[in-house]
């Protein structure tokens, strides 16, 4: 077994696809439903799974993440840097970058377009 994929909904493709190609995942391929909805999935480069996809529904106009969602998790090399990148494009945190307890991985929360919660942890051998 193996997990292959995410889903959620997004309203903008164009602004979407944008945020995590800026967090670094990389767009694979879309997918046309139909005349419903259309699928962009997007990975991390040099790795074929898991992906995460992202489900474009014609003719609506906001969705909310629910008090289900928490959040996914990437791992960046370096914060600071990560950080410095994403204020370039207008992704800020939503704090300061913390640990959970001492000696522990650095982390933050970034949301994308449509709200849902990113959290990146530092990790050096990424």
């Amino acid at each position: 077994m193996e997990l292959i994929h995410t889903c959620y909904r997004i309203t903008d493709p164009e602004k979407s696809i944008a945020f995590y190609e800026a967090l670094g995942l990389e767009k694979r391929r879309e997918l046309p439903i139909r005349e419903e909805a259309v699928n962009y999935f997007l990975g991390v480069p040099g790795k074929p799974l898991p992906e995460l996809e992202l489900t474009y529904n014609f003719g609506v106009d906001s969705y909310e993440p629910g008090t289900g969602y928490g959040h996914i998790a990437l791992t960046v090399g370096d914060m600071e840097e990560t950080l410095a990148r994403l204020a370039e494009q207008g992704i800020e945190p939503e704090r300061p970058p913390y640990s959970i307890r001492e000696g522990g991985s650095l982390l933050c929360f970034v949301r994308d377009p449509d709200g849902y919660r990113i959290e990146l942890i530092e990790r050096g051998d990424t």
